[in-house]
């Protein structure tokens, strides 16, 4: 079965709206690297209709230009493109495709088909949100950053049931940027405060 991981940039305070606009500074060799891994890992990409106009707006023309990011232009553009949208599009950039069907059924089929490969998202927080509801997702890669946004759309909304994840790796960059790499977890902890008083600090007793 192929996995299927999603990265994100994100706020300390759980913003994940408009990365361009606040990202930049702390994007670094070491950010770059982890992109690169977790969307190198991958010959297919999933993209929600926003983000895969934002990708097919500026990843050709980079890799055209034959620039710093020309590889990663010409990596995106072979990679297959599945795209989830209620509407039928028209598609000008090489290997894409629109998602037919239901998301989830259609996604779990893709996970259910032969090869190694992963299978990558970059943003596309909806699609990210349902997946990890349905048990879907394999990797959640969040790239943490220093700074309280105070506005925006946030990852994770208001209600619904609660979903236990599981730390896989944890790496802070120079910037302060924090890659924190979670899966699912299916024995999530349970306790209650008598539980965890026999950890408290016993000072002064």
């Amino acid at each position: 079965m192929r996995r299927i991981t999603a990265g994100l940039f994100v706020s300390l305070d759980g913003v994940i709206e408009n990365p361009q606009d606040w990202h930049f500074p702390y994007f670094n060799d070491e950010m770059g690297a982890a992109v690169n891994a977790q969307l190198g890992d991958a010959d297919t990409i999933l993209l929600g209709r926003n983000t895969y106009d934002s990708f097919a707006g500026a990843w050709p023309d980079r890799e055209a230009g034959g620039g710093d990011d020309a590889a990663m232009g010409k990596a995106l553009g072979d990679a297959r493109k599945i795209v989830v949208s209620n509407q039928d599009l028209r598609f000008t950039w090489r290997n894409s495709e629109l998602l037919r069907g239901d998301l989830i059924e259609a996604v779990t089929a893709l996970k259910d088909e032969p090869g190694g490969r992963d299978i990558a998202m970059s943003g596309s927080v909806s699609i990210v949100r349902q997946l990890l509801a349905a048990g879907l997702l394999d990797e959640l890669h969040l790239l943490v950053h220093p700074i309280v946004l105070r506005e925006g759309m946030r990852l994770f909304e208001e209600g619904g049931t609660a979903i236990p994840l599981r730390l896989l790796s944890s790496r802070p960059f120079k910037t302060g940027v924090m890659h924190l790499v979670y899966g699912p977890d299916g024995s999530a902890p349970t306790g209650t405060y008598d539980d965890a008083k026999t950890h408290l600090s016993q000072h002064g007793s």
